[in-house]
């Protein structure tokens, strides 16, 4: 994963994906894959039949490009820098190197460098998660039963 790679969609194209992403929300994804075809300029198309996850993939693509977010697909094998992988999680590289040297989420070391698997990195964030609903969950079960009004 480069960060010049990431590039945001035009206004044009973040219209387009609106457009197409009203159109496709119209068909039904159930449990069976889809067919998908593709036409260019009237021709005909191509039939292609895709994964349901690949199908909700390519919704979620186009829901976040017509909100004028930049995509990036990423290998849940691949491995990236501190940084990237802070980028990732929205902290500091500084706060992502106490998370790694804690043992909270696993790394490599490249000679000198650290890397991250993603998919470690997304099992932390996950897992982060969970323990922070739980948290909030016992402060407002113990705000409640104090009678503080929330």
């Amino acid at each position: 994963m480069h960060a010049a790679a990431v590039k945001l969609p035009s206004t044009e194209d973040a219209q387009q994906a609106k457009s197409a992403l009203q159109a496709l929300r119209k068909v039904k994804v159930r449990k069976a894959n889809r067919t998908v075809q593709i036409r260019s300029d009237g021709t005909s198309g191509v039939s292609v039949t895709v994964p349901r996850e690949a199908f909700e993939l390519f919704l979620e693509v186009l829901a976040q490009m017509a909100n004028g977010n930049a995509v990036t697909i990423v290998p849940v094998h691949a491995e990236l820098t501190t940084q990237e992988a802070a980028d990732v999680l929205n902290v500091s590289r500084p706060h992502l190197i106490e998370l790694l040297e804690a043992g909270r989420i696993k790394f490599r070391r490249v000679g000198t460098h650290r890397r991250v698997r993603v998919s470690d990195l997304i099992a932390y964030r996950d897992n982060d998660r969970v323990e922070h609903n739980a948290a909030l969950d016992a402060l407002t079960d113990e705000a409640e039963k104090l009678k503080l009004g929330y």
